[in-house]
Formats: C-alpha cells, sequence, structure tokens
C-alpha cells in the first residue's frame, strides 16, 4: 500500500515562508497539491514556486496582534478555509546572555514562542469551525533541548514552543491536532554565514550521525506527513529530525579502542 500524501484541496500557512527552511517547505506543500500563503515582513526576492505552481505572499509582522488576526480572516475568506499552520518564522543572532540586555533578549522570545502563539490562536479561529478541524506545526529547535550558549534565549523560547504545542494539542483535540518538528541543522543559503566555506558545512555536516546537514524539503516532506489524513492520530508530538542528533563529546576525547578484536 503507498503512501498517499496528496493534500489537493488544502490550505496551508506557512510563517517565514519566503526562504530557507520556510520556503523548503511551502515547496513542499505545493508539490502535495496543497494551496499555499506565505506571510513575512517582506516579500520573497523570487516567488516561491515548485511543479509549476506559486506560493500566494502576504506581507505580515507576527509580532502585531491585530495585523494576525486579520491576516488569518484574510486567507479564511479568499480560500474559504484553513486546513495547516506551520509556525516557522523566527530565529536570532549570536548573542551571549551577559553581552546585551535582558530587552533584547526579550525580543528574540517575543519572535519566537509569542509570536507562532499568536498565529496560532487567530489560526485555530478558523480551524475550530471547520468539521474536519485542522492541524498546526511548530518548527521547534535541538536548541530547546540542550545547551545553547550564545542563542540562549532561542533556545529557552524553542522549549517553551514544544510545551505550548503539547498544551495545544490536549485543550484543541479533537479538531485541532498540535505537533512539533524539532529541528537540527539545515542547509540553506544562509549556511555560509554560519559555517564558512564548503569545506566549513562539510566538516559541520561530518558532526551529525547522518553526515550531512538536512536539506529544507527534508524538513517540508515532514511537515506534510504531520498535516496530512495519514497523521490522523499525531497530536501532541515532538518529531526529531535531526539527522540522528550529535555525536557526544566524549567519543571523540576518548583514547579507548573499542574496535572488536578477532
Amino acid at each position: 500500500m503507498s503512501l498517499n500524501l496528496d493534500l489537493t484541496g488544502r490550505v496551508a500557512v506557512v510563517t517565514g515562508g519566503t526562504r530557507g527552511v520556510g520556503a523548503g517547505i511551502a515547496r513542499s506543500f505545493l508539490r502535495a497539491g496543497a494551496t499555499v500563503v506565505v506571510c513575512a515582513r517582506r516579500p520573497p526576492d523570487t516567488p516561491v514556486t515548485a511543479d509549476g505552481r506559486t506560493a500566494r505572499f502576504h506581507a505580515v509582522d507576527l509580532r502585531e496582534p491585530a495585523a494576525v488576526q486579520d491576516f488569518f480572516q484574510g486567507v479564511a475568506a479568499d480560500h474559504g478555509r484553513l486546513d495547516c499552520l506551520v509556525n516557522n518564522a523566527g530565529g536570532s543572532p549570536y548573542r551571549l546572555l551577559d553581552g546585551t540586555t535582558a530587552e533584547r533578549h526579550a525580543r528574540v522570545v517575543e519572535l519566537n514562542l509569542i509570536a507562532p502563539l499568536t498565529a496560532a490562536l487567530a489560526a485555530y479561529e478558523v480551524m475550530r469551525d471547520q468539521p474536519d478541524g485542522g492541524s498546526v506545526i511548530m518548527i521547534g529547535s535541538v536548541s530547546g533541548t540542550r545547551p545553547s550558549p550564545g542563542t540562549a534565549a532561542y533556545g529557552a523560547a524553542k522549549a517553551g514552543l514544544d510545551n505550548l504545542a503539547r498544551s495545544m494539542a490536549v485543550e484543541w483535540a479533537p479538531h485541532v491536532r498540535v505537533n512539533t518538528l524539532v529541528l537540527g541543522m539545515v542547509r540553506t543559503e544562509l549556511s555560509a554565514l554560519h559555517y564558512g566555506d564548503e569545506a566549513g558545512i562539510a566538516a559541520v555536516g561530518a558532526t551529525v550521525p547522518l553526515g550531512r546537514l538536512a536539506e529544507p524539503t527534508e524538513i517540508g516532506d515532514a511537515c506534510v506527513f504531520l498535516a496530512s489524513d495519514r497523521a490522523g492520530y499525531v497530536s501532541g508530538a515532538s518529531l526529531l529530525v535531526h539527522g540522528g542528533g550529535e555525536r557526544p563529546a566524549f567519543l571523540n576525547a576518548a583514547t579507548v579502542n573499542h574496535s572488536k578484536e578477532s
């Protein structure tokens, strides 16, 4: 039996869907047949397309509750429904905790935790009145599961986002499913800023058990699965998409030979 992930007739919103991981997610939904709406503060340099289909763009600042409310009501009015929200927008500059003010760290928490909450609440108002409900997918990070030096506020926000999703899954059941994708490192057009040239990216990828960084479309394919009927009994889950995680440092530091003797 084939795994049919056809989302034809469904409507999906991807926040921050104009580049990087978000654009990869949007393309996966387009390939699955969904109508896709992407939002960000600024339009993409080029339209987000896949298989001859194009995602529709709307400018919105997710930190403005009134604008977010209007945006989701507009999506429902334009398309007649809203089946999936992928809360992808977020990020953080590198800042040590004592290198800036609490107010600046709070802005990171606002973008990565409060803004997704605002979007999810607005989406829920549409989904709860639909006969077949809907699905919310939070884009989390391994930074929320382990120490995150240099991006501590981001890691704390992502940890909170995962917990928030689990609470939403209980409160909004059975009509709306809520899950989290916990991402590791993903190769995007911004990877060079974090890891350097191709040699640097390859070296970083070698620290992952699967030997490479994820591709944005691989994250998108996982989102499509969670949004599909095949994941109809999956809610309140945290799906790790991190290539096996991080190789423990002690394994590289140890000098003991663990090879099997003949």
